[in-house]
């Protein structure tokens, strides 16, 4: 069922560097036109830093691991185009259905690719007001028994940092800083909370991952927390204002459950005239060029 692009093919089996790339953010992460524009400069980050890239989708219940122009620009571009975590696959597959792929469904299809390095902007994790809810992201359990290198800039700052950390340690799945000491907020350079690793170049990650390999254990991921640089985030001091105002509205109106986190990235899209979908930009752009580099080094470049 999975159709892997010849390029990505080859290079998989040459061990040349690959990036998986996530497509939620083309398809539901940005406004048109501008979605396929990004798509494409992602893709063209990739190659800038030597490795072949590898946009992952499903379409007509077929799961791809590398699109081509026209598949890219279906994904951008048609309406109806859903979005699949990696529960959703064996009922899009069966169904023929066409949808973007979230961080669990990417990870999952790149891992059975044979693609180590995936990219993406931030992480799913656990959800505010967890005793109440039980919302946590699906990412989290399928990182734990997925060997895959995932580069993010963090979660979001609108989910509970402190409790998703305890989650992935509680799962397995170790997380470094990279070049710094703290776990970044994905529109924030520093979510407020520490980690305890930190690597310093693409080479230490790579040899990471082949301790991965070489110790055995759990199928666990590697998180490499990669912050957005400090001139790029969004204002500290505007974030903090905007997400208090609206989990207050949320409160107000009684909204709940899965649809507080797409309310709130809403909220702040709209009350910060878009400069957090600027800092989500720029986190995504550094993760590319990084997990580049990294599977570079992966492939002993």
């Amino acid at each position: 069922m999975l159709v892997v692009s010849d390029e990505v093919r080859r290079a998989v089996a040459e061990r040349r560097p690959v990036v998986a790339l996530e497509s939620t953010i083309i398809a539901h992460g940005l406004p048109r036109p501008r979605n396929l524009q990004v798509a494409k400069d992602l893709e063209a980050a990739v190659r800038e830093e030597g490795a072949v890239p590898a946009t992952i989708a499903v379409l007509d219940g077929r799961p791809h691991v590398g699109l081509d122009e026209t598949q890219l620009e279906r994904v951008a571009n048609e309406d109806g185009i859903r979005k699949f975590g990696h529960r959703d696959l064996p009922l899009a597959v069966a169904t023929g259905a066409s949808g973007a792929t979230t961080v669990s469904a990417t990870a999952l299809l790149a891992a059975r690719a044979g693609v180590r390095v995936f990219a993406t902007g931030g992480l799913g994790g656990v959800h505010r007001q967890w005793t109440v809810t039980q919302d946590e992201s699906a990412d989290l359990g399928l990182l734990a028994r997925t060997r895959v290198t995932v580069v993010c800039a963090g979660v979001k700052s609108i989910l509970d940092v402190a409790a998703t950390l305890e989650r992935l340690e509680t799962l397995g799945v170790a997380v470094a800083g990279y070049r710094t000491n703290r776990f970044p907020g994905f529109y924030l350079s520093d979510s407020g909370y520490g980690v305890d690793w930190r690597l310093e170049t693409p080479g230490e990650v790579a040899a990471v991952m082949r301790a991965q390999d070489a110790v055995g254990g759990p199928e666990s991921a590697l998180i490499v927390a990669n912050p957005v640089p400090t001139a790029e985030q969004l204002d500290p001091v505007l974030h903090a204002r905007v997400l208090d105002e609206a989990l207050r509205v949320c409160e107000e109106r009684g909204i709940t459950g899965q649809a507080i986190t797409p309310f709130l990235l809403d909220e702040l899209v709209r009350r910060t005239e878009g400069a957090s979908l600027e800092a989500n930009l720029a986190a995504v752009r550094g993760n590319v060029r990084l997990a580049g580099r990294i599977a570079g080094a992966w492939a002993g470049r």
